[in-house]
Protein backbone atom coordinates (compact mmCIF):
# COMPACT_ATOMS: atom_id res chain seq x y z
CA UNK A 1 0.00 0.00 0.00
CA UNK A 2 1.49 3.52 -1.02
CA UNK A 3 -0.29 6.45 1.08
CA UNK A 4 1.30 10.43 0.32
CA UNK A 5 1.17 11.97 3.63
CA UNK A 6 0.85 15.97 2.99
CA UNK A 7 1.55 18.23 6.00
CA UNK A 8 1.09 21.72 6.17
CA UNK A 9 3.21 24.03 7.89
CA UNK A 10 3.43 27.83 8.63
CA UNK A 11 6.75 29.05 8.78
CA UNK A 12 7.93 32.42 10.27
CA UNK A 13 11.68 33.70 9.52
CA UNK A 14 13.65 36.38 11.18
CA UNK A 15 16.13 38.79 9.73
CA UNK A 16 17.90 41.42 11.76
CA UNK A 17 19.14 43.85 9.49
CA UNK A 18 20.39 47.72 8.81
CA UNK A 19 18.20 50.21 6.90
CA UNK A 20 20.52 53.67 6.38
CA UNK A 21 18.88 56.68 7.99
CA UNK A 22 16.29 58.89 6.73
CA UNK A 23 14.19 56.28 4.81
CA UNK A 24 10.73 56.99 4.47
CA UNK A 25 8.03 54.24 4.85
CA UNK A 26 7.27 53.32 0.93
CA UNK A 27 11.31 53.19 0.58
CA UNK A 28 12.21 51.51 3.66
CA UNK A 29 9.36 48.77 1.95
CA UNK A 30 10.82 49.06 -1.50
CA UNK A 31 14.71 48.65 0.34
CA UNK A 32 14.02 45.36 2.47
CA UNK A 33 11.88 44.36 -0.89
CA UNK A 34 14.82 44.61 -2.76
CA UNK A 35 16.97 43.51 -0.28
CA UNK A 36 15.49 39.81 0.09
CA UNK A 37 15.21 39.83 -3.41
CA UNK A 38 18.47 39.91 -4.33
CA UNK A 39 18.77 36.89 -2.50
CA UNK A 40 21.12 38.75 0.18
CA UNK A 41 18.41 38.61 3.31
CA UNK A 42 18.15 34.78 2.44
CA UNK A 43 21.87 34.17 4.91
CA UNK A 44 20.21 36.31 7.40
CA UNK A 45 17.05 34.85 7.81
CA UNK A 46 16.77 32.52 10.84
CA UNK A 47 13.52 30.27 11.65
CA UNK A 48 11.66 32.13 14.44
CA UNK A 49 8.35 29.47 14.72
CA UNK A 50 6.99 26.99 12.68
CA UNK A 51 2.93 26.71 13.08
CA UNK A 52 1.60 23.20 12.43
CA UNK A 53 -1.50 24.05 10.41
CA UNK A 54 -2.41 20.60 9.18
CA UNK A 55 -1.70 16.85 7.86
CA UNK A 56 -3.26 14.70 5.70
CA UNK A 57 -3.18 11.10 4.32
CA UNK A 58 -4.12 10.13 1.06
CA UNK A 59 -4.09 6.20 0.11
CA UNK A 60 -2.98 5.54 -3.45
CA UNK A 61 -3.67 2.02 -4.99
CA UNK A 62 -1.65 0.54 -6.87
CA UNK A 63 -1.40 -1.87 -9.28
CA UNK A 64 2.49 -3.28 -7.85
CA UNK A 65 1.10 -5.51 -4.85
CA UNK A 66 4.86 -5.14 -3.04
CA UNK A 67 4.71 -1.86 -2.63
CA UNK A 68 5.78 -0.80 0.76
CA UNK A 69 6.50 2.45 2.55
CA UNK A 70 9.72 3.67 4.32
CA UNK A 71 10.85 6.77 6.07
Amino acid sequence: MKVIVTVVEKITSEAHIDIPNGLDEPAIKQYITDLYNSGKMLTDLNIFRVDFESISARIVKSCFPNDSISA
